[in-house]
């Protein structure tokens, strides 16, 4: 059985660093973040980790988790933002309280997507997966970027619609701000190893590649697990990104997925833009997903809006989502069922 919160206007929003902070020479970024929440009508906590960052972590793991869960158990804090991902969260996994697990949005990406799967596998509680605090503050949002509040703010038994974004990021140009922080010059187009148009319904799992691959065997990734106790055994879709990895390591890591029994039982797979996927001798990133297609015999879709390359979906692990696809148009409903 799956537990979503609810996110209510108004919402405390706690911000601290399971993974990376913020140097102090970025401070103004958190900092705007943080008035353009309250200009929204949220209250922000920041907590010491987010102002933070030395050897590639916000602080000890004992510190980290300490901090994220007295957010957890802390009742005037309704969800938990990080600024943004990094590198070692892994190092607090076995140190959180997922017996005492309350119903509490977390919402993130890039390295915070290993928490929110941990979280999920672990407890059945919904996460999150899209923008960062940091990329909220600009002076607006982007269309596909605004829906963060309205997937949150969905309540048990009814269901959001998200469209594909119309345009997406090439390149971060952090010397040439936006009024909504990023610069969206691309045309977005979804891509299918498939025929079109492209129907698939699956509950949602999943997070960026590079990180969420370490708990493999591990009681944070028990996949199997989580079929069978949380979702009876309903058929999984897979939502993945890939923000370091060549081709080639790209193709590893999935065939360990797929030989962990990640993709058993699994109705689809989506993969986000990157810009990584480095061709090694002649291997392309196309090459990954038309064999893991015709391995699985599933239908993968890719480009999506999903991951370092922005903006992005926010998508729900946990909730049954249903994308429909046709033309590089593409919609995902998602349904908040138990």
């Amino acid at each position: 059985m799956i537990t979503y919160p609810v996110l209510k206007k108004g919402s405390t929003i706690g911000v601290t660093a399971p993974s990376s902070g913020v140097p102090a020479e970025l401070h103004e970024l958190l900092t705007l973040a943080c008035k353009r929440a309250e200009e929204r009508g949220y209250s922000t906590v920041c907590k010491d980790t987010a102002w933070t960052q030395q050897k590639a972590r916000s602080a000890d793991a004992a510190i980290r988790a300490a901090e994220f869960n007295a957010m957890l158990r802390d009742e005037n804090i309704d969800l938990i933002i990080p600024p943004w991902g990094g590198e070692l969260l892994i190092e607090i996994l076995d140190q959180l309280d997922f017996e005492a697990f309350p119903a509490k949005w977390v919402l993130g990406y890039s390295d915070i997507s290993l928490l929110l799967l941990a979280i999920t596998l672990k407890t059945g509680v919904a996460t999150a997966h899209g923008t960062n605090l940091i990329d909220l503050r600009g002076e607006s949002m982007d269309a596909t970027t605004a829906q963060w509040e309205a997937v949150l703010s969905t309540k048990t038994g009814e269901q959001v619609v998200q469209e594909a974004s119309e345009y997406y990021q090439a390149e971060w140009q952090h010397d040439n701000p936006s009024p909504y922080v990023f610069h969206l010059t691309e045309p977005t187009r979804w891509k299918t190893t498939e025929s079109e148009p492209v129907h698939v319904t699956g509950r949602l799992l999943g997070g960026c590649i590079d990180t969420i691959r370490h708990v493999i065997g591990t009681p944070y990734g028990d996949v199997a697990r989580f079929q069978q106790a949380m979702i009876q055994n309903e058929q999984l879709l897979w939502y993945l990104e890939n923000c370091e990895l060549s081709a080639a390591d790209l193709r590893r890591s999935l065939v360990q997925m797929k030989l962990a029994g990640w993709f058993a039982h699994c109705a689809g797979i989506m993969f986000g833009r990157s810009a990584a996927n480095h061709a090694v001798q002649g291997y392309t990133a196309e090459d990954v997903y038309q064999e893991l297609a015709d391995e699985l015999r599933i239908p993968i879709l890719y480009d999506i809006d999903c991951g370092h390359m922005p903006p992005q979906m926010t998508f729900v692990n946990g909730a049954r989502a249903t994308v429909d696809m046709a033309e590089g148009r593409a919609k995902v409903t998602q349904h908040f069922c138990p």
